[in-house]
């Protein structure tokens, strides 16, 4: 079956790893079921794994891709939830957690095979293109917003770098529940994108707030840390689940957050229940992903490469 796959781990040229060919089809096994794929997207996850983040050369060729909806063997269409592993994800109580690409083959290919527990009915107001976009990005912002930051409708909330997958997800689901949302961007293009999509205000990277807010939603890292810890209220939160700028910031801003009692709160994906909720209030409530572009899978390196540059807005997905 034809595939984009990482064959090698190149640290500072990602994209060298990366190949488009043939692979060999998923094995049966007990337990789990194969889905024909329809549509899968992109996530900086994949862009890691080239690089050799979260699996070793003798997981090589490893197919690549976090993310699908697809048609069942029965004939369902489904969503996949990704996270494999640990007790009641789909193995054995004895296995780790991991995302597919790590352990176990992705979503970019003709097919897929997961635990039969990791299939969710797809609900029929999502086309496969929006469903894709749904189970890594989307399902941590849902998780970052509604579990970990704990707000409420009325809540005001933080979103540092719209225009990436997280961020534009939290900027799109905060709204549409009723929060007060903020967000920066370095780019003015990416600004009026996200007040479109229903932020109250934006604002340049680091620029000052007209208010302290109940949250943050925080996938930059370095590059916005410190700001994040000073746009917060005291006893804020502060959510991160990513850090595509670097993982050490210049200031921790340590004084900041024990003085005003500030939440770090670290967050990872979500559960299988979670994107059944976010499903279904997408479904519901006539929320779609904000998609950038749709490639067929044979131009998969094209994807990778817009979204190395950064040249995006919403999510990239490959249809098969």
């Amino acid at each position: 079956m034809f595939a984009a796959y990482a064959a090698r781990i190149d640290r500072d040229q990602p994209l060298n790893g990366l190949e488009l060919g043939e692979r060999p089809a998923p094995e049966v096994r007990p337990g789990w079921t194969t889905v024909n794929v329809k549509a899968a997207s992109l996530n900086h996850h994949d862009l890691w794994t080239l690089r050799g983040v979260g699996i070793t050369e003798d997981s090589l060729p490893m197919i690549l891709g976090c993310d699908a909806a697809g048609i069942d063997a029965d004939g369902n269409e489904v969503v996949l939830h990704s996270v494999i592993g640990q007790s009641g994800h789909g193995v054995g109580p004895g296995e780790p957690r991991s995302i597919l690409t790590e352990r176990y083959q992705g979503t970019f290919a003709e097919q897929v095979t997961v635990p039969a527990w990791n299939v969710l009915p797809k609900p029929k107001e999502l086309s496969f293109e929006d469903a894709a976009c749904l189970p890594t990005a989307w399902l941590t912002a849902y998780r970052m917003l509604f579990t970990n930051a704990g707000v409420r409708p009325g809540d005001s909330v933080l979103v540092q770098g719209a225009g990436g997958g997280v961020a534009t997800a939290a900027i799109v689901l905060g709204a549409a529940a009723g929060l007060r949302v903020f967000a920066t961007s370095r780019d003015d293009a990416k600004r009026k994108r996200a007040l479109e999509l229903g932020a109250e205000g934006v604002f340049a990277s680091g620029e000052r707030l007209p208010q302290r807010v109940d949250a943050v939603i925080e996938t930059v890292g370095a590059a916005t840390w410190s700001h994040s810890v000073k746009s917060l209220k005291p006893g804020g939160t502060l959510v991160i689940s990513g850090a595509t700028s670097g993982f050490t910031p210049k200031n921790g801003e340590l004084n900041r957050i024990f003085f005003l009692e500030l939440k770090v709160v670290g967050s990872t994906m979500g559960t299988k229940e979670e994107l059944a909720s976010l499903l279904s209030f997408c479904a519901a409530k006539g929320i779609r992903p904000v998609i950038d572009s749709t490639l067929p899978l044979d131009r998969a390196r094209e994807g990778f490469e817009k979204m190395a540059q950064g040249d995006l807005f919403g999510k990239i997905v490959l249809t098969v």
